[in-house]
């Protein structure tokens, strides 16, 4: 029987006759010398394969480097790159390189391509090549135009985006909005705009605290073309900025200054001086600005200024007489917040007669405005169409009369939070007001409720077409009525917010539209129901476009069968906190002929999945669905939803 022998160190167990025991162990002993061996010879190779890598590493530390010049040397150097595709990517190489190529002015660039000797002996490999690289260069934008926002908005981001849109002539339009709270946007990455940019026409800084005047003054430098300028909230900005600002771009027609605690009269006064083409200027929260900054401008630009908008500044009535007399050319005017203007201002502003071209004007919160100015504006300012008066606390009935009187071509009135106005007043404007008269609006007036008794004669106002009467608590059936008796013509109706008007008074306002409506808006008003909505859409269904009953909790889907058989043009429904049910969409659903391209069933408690289907069949017109709040649908629906209907923006 074979003998069984055991190798304790490395060998194993085996079954072997005795003549081959003394083989076995001689060839186990060899194997392992050759792993000892192999095992040091890969050891020596790893070793020496460290040291030629070290040694390597050493040479190339020797080596000459284009980082080891200065920066003088290497500005030369990147400046002399040819194509804009090839800068951008000299930008990749490091910070340093990216920071001199932002350093470059485009006349720079276009030095160095003239001074570029061309060859006596063309490589025609070379010429082939460049013919391909102009292939692929991408084809210039028309216009180049950037936005950098919150922690986005840094130096290096800044720098980057000119270089790269450098090759297509540079930047036409930038707005930096915000800044990175510890890397923000400085000097240093508007001055690589300026130089990169020189066709750069407008320019806005919203929250960019450090931002000096040496950042504006390379902008004034490197962008002459510079039209429209946007600063806002940036407190090292000061008149020196300004005044580099309007010696350096004489074609600057807008200008926004907000908040700005280091602009004051000055800078204003050399705007108006060099910028003769300035047409709009919108000056807001800036404390150091007074009345010879605004009449300097005003002044300057007698010939061009066709916009103004001041809010928030220490300005008296003599900057009011200013605009009054040199706004020959103003057309749009809007004064907000000025305390210290009285009623004299106003008026003087008025009889000036400067401001026969004044089309538009907005007053909010200027306790100035009273009747008497309000009908000295409607006598001397013949081409006033629009006027909007919010929390003008002196104007009464007696002004809105007079002003009506006076008031020849104009279209549309806007009154908020103008609480001595009562629906008295409303009745007398609409009585003597122009045949132009198109639109008038009544928000939160808290006099405009209900009131004894009707005048004997009621006026009739066949030219009203728009008409607003949003969040006016006093505001009920008996009121809505007489203004459906009123307004035969009326094609847009917003009552949003009158939470005591009921069906008794919009039957009488349905019914005695002529027109036919086209947007109705009855959000909030809570005790409409669908015999409302049913009559208002048997009667207008082929001319409606646009419902809204967002909050009438009492619309159920009777209103929705209504509307699904009668209307025809609707394109937006609003059923936002409703009592509709799947039954309801499932009737919008089968309504072939009806083309909603918006639908809002947020909040409908009892639409839940068996919705969906419907939903998707509602077809290719639809553009946006609003299935917020409703939580019986499920997630898992709201996916497979939108994967049907892909073009379509699901809010959920």
């Amino acid at each position: 029987m074979p003998a069984f022998y055991a190798y304790g160190d490395g060998g194993c167990l085996v079954s072997a006759p005795a003549e081959l025991s003394g083989l076995f162990c001689r060839a186990a002993v060899q194997q392992r010398k050759r792993t000892l061996v192999a095992a040091s010879a890969v050891a020596a190779a790893a070793a020496e394969c460290v040291r030629a890598a070290k040694k390597q590493r050493q040479q190339l530390a020797v080596l000459p480097s284009l980082d080891a010049l200065p920066d003088e040397c290497l500005f030369e150097i990147l400046r002399r790159v040819p194509g804009g595709r090839d800068r951008g990517t000299s930008a990749c190489v490091s910070r340093r390189w990216l920071a001199l190529l932002g350093s470059i002015r485009a006349s720079e660039l276009g030095q160095a391509a003239a001074a570029v000797d061309t060859p006596a002996l063309p490589d025609l490999n070379e010429e082939f090549v460049m013919e391909e690289e102009d292939k692929d260069e991408t084809p210039a934008d028309p216009c180049v135009e950037r936005v950098l926002e919150g922690k986005e908005a840094t130096d290096v981001r800044l720098a980057a985006m000119a270089v790269v849109a450098g090759s297509r002539g540079g930047l036409e339009k930038l707005a930096v909005r915000g800044s990175h709270p510890t890397r923000g946007v400085t000097d240093q990455g508007l001055s690589a705009v300026a130089r990169g940019s020189p066709n750069l026409s407008s320019l806005a800084l919203w929250d960019v605290p450090l931002i000096t005047d040496a950042g504006l003054a390379e902008v004034a430098v490197g962008c002459p073309s510079l039209e429209r300028l946007d600063i806002s909230r940036c407190p090292l900005i000061t008149d020196k900025g300004l005044v580099a600002v309007a010696q350096g771009c004489p074609n600057l027609v807008s200008l926004t200054i907000e908040a700005c605690s280091g602009v004051g009269n000055e800078g204003l006064r050399a705007i108006g001086r060099c910028c003769t083409k300035l047409q709009a200027v919108n000056i807001k929260n800036c404390v150091h600005v007074g009345d010879q900054g605004i009449s300097s401008l005003v002044c300057s630009a007698t010939a061009s200024l066709a916009k103004i908008r001041l809010q928030g500044l220490n300005i008296t009535d003599a900057s009011l007489a200013v605009i009054g007399y040199y706004g020959k050319a103003v057309t749009d005017l809007t004064l907000t917040r000025l305390a210290t203007v009285g009623e004299r201002g106003f008026w003087v502003m008025a009889n000036a007669a400067g401001l026969q071209n004044l089309k538009c004007m907005s007053v909010t919160s200027c306790p100035g405005v009273t009747d008497l100015a309000l009908s000295s504006i409607a006598k001397f300012c013949p081409s006033l169409k629009q006027l909007c008066l919010r929390k003008c606390v002196h104007v009464s009935d007696a002004g809105l009369t007079a002003f009506s009187e006076s008031a020849k071509v104009f279209e549309n009135l806007q009154l908020e939070e103008c609480n001595r106005v009562t629906l008295v007043g409303i009745l007398s404007f609409l009585r003597s007001c122009s045949q132009r008269f198109r639109a008038l609006s009544l928000v939160k007036c808290t006099g405009i409720k209900d009131i004894c008794s009707a005048p004997a004669k009621l006026p009739l106002c066949k030219s009203l077409r728009f008409l607003t009467i949003k969040d006016c608590p006093g505001f009920t059936d008996a009121s809505l009525a007489v203004v459906g008796m009123i307004c035969p013509q009326l094609e847009q109706v917003d009552l949003s917010g009158l939470g005591e008007v009921t069906d008794g008074g919009l039957l009488p306002l349905i019914q005695s539209s002529e027109a036919g409506l086209i947007k109705v808006d009855l959000s909030g008003c809570k005790n409409i129901t669908d015999v409302a909505v049913s009559s208002l859409v048997k009667a207008h269904g082929k001319s409606l476009k646009k419902v809204s009953l967002e909050g009438c909790s009492k619309i159920t889907d009777a209103s929705l069968f209504t509307i699904a058989e009668s209307c025809i043009e609707l394109a937006e429904l609003d059923l936002s906190n409703c009592m509709v049910s799947d039954y309801g969409v499932a009737i919008l659903s089968s309504a072939s002929h009806l083309k909603l391209r918006v639908l809002s069933l947020s909040g409908c408690s009892k639409v839940t999945q068996k919705s969906v289907p419907f939903l998707g069949n509602l077809g290719q017109s639809l553009e946006g669905l609003n299935l917020q709040f409703c939580s019986m649908i499920g997630n898992h629906n709201i996916a497979s939803l939108e994967k049907k209907l892909w073009w379509c923006d699901i809010l959920a």
